[in-house]
């Protein structure tokens, strides 16, 4: 019996050759088709090579054997473009009955628009917002080559480390949800999240333009729900940027090059700022 057999990926793709009406075959790409379906789920070059939800499952048992955690949830979105694989670790409790949950996921695409990911993250993924949110928290990214197998070999041989990985990444949430937020790092982080000048003075109206305006109240008001549920410290603060770039990102910056690209690197970027900060700061 397949691995996949009770889950919601026991299939896989296969490649055929596109043609036009009176029979011309079009050079250089190729539509993946899902076997079971025979739904076409994209076009790509001939040099893209799909990794199999069975590759995937397989690479996830791997560490499932390794480090003890079982699989918890597996699913798609669309017709199958875009599927995620999660291992259920550890929990952080946090103050104000706050939890930050612990996963290993493994991502995958069938239309180009990721590659490859697996690692630690923080989020349940339930919708494809937050598919993009867990797939910006993973640091392993392979793209799909003809030489992917070994690179994915390559991580997967220090896959053991991830519970470890999860523990240090959880100390640093427990430390940020110790400091107190003030205007100063606010304001930081504002600066950060949308690319502006490190010396501009955000409580002047001209400033910035009105489209930056906008997305600053926008974020002003995510963080004022998080900082609600999470309290006025440099937590509740990091999860407004989430909340923010989860699920506020206005038409035009939400596509999903930018969803996981550009507004991830500025995550990232906050948050291991704010780490240090936490490490300093009382």
């Amino acid at each position: 019996m397949s691995k996949l057999a009770n889950t919601k990926l026991d299939w896989d793709v296969r490649t055929e050759s596109i043609s036009t009406e009176s029979g011309i075959i079009i050079p250089n790409s190729v539509a993946l088709v899902r076997d079971d379906t025979n739904v076409p789920l994209s076009v790509v070059s001939t040099s893209y090579h799909p990794y199999q939800n069975s590759q995937l499952m397989e690479l996830l048992e791997r560490v499932s054997d390794k480090t003890g955690v079982k699989i918890h949830k597996t699913g798609y979105f669309g017709d199958g473009q875009k599927v995620y694989i999660q291992l259920k670790t550890n929990d952080l409790d946090m103050p104000k009955n706050d939890k930050v949950l612990g996963f290993i996921t493994g991502i995958n695409s069938f239309d180009g628009s990721t590659s490859l990911a697996f690692g630690n993250s923080t989020i349940t993924i339930s919708c494809e917002n937050t598919f993009f949110a867990a797939l910006r928290e993973l640091k392993a990214k392979i793209r799909h080559t003809k030489n992917m197998l070994i690179k994915v070999d390559e991580v997967a041989a220090s896959i053991d480390k991830a519970i470890d990985e999860e523990q240090k990444m959880f100390r640093r949430i427990k430390r940020l949800g110790e400091v107190r937020m003030s205007d100063k790092v606010k304001d930081l982080v504002i600066k950060a999240l949308f690319d502006l000048d490190s010396t501009l003075d955000l409580r002047q109206e001209d400033s910035v333009s009105t489209v930056t305006r906008n997305k600053i109240t926008r974020f002003d008001m995510d963080l004022q729900t998080e900082v609600a549920d999470k309290g006025d410290n440099l937590w509740g603060l990091f999860s407004g940027v989430t909340r923010y770039t989860t699920h506020s990102l206005v038409k035009g910056d939400s596509n999903e090059a930018k969803l996981f690209g550009v507004y991830g690197n500025r995550e990232r970027i906050v948050f291991d700022t704010l780490a240090e900060l936490g490490n300093v700061l009382n």
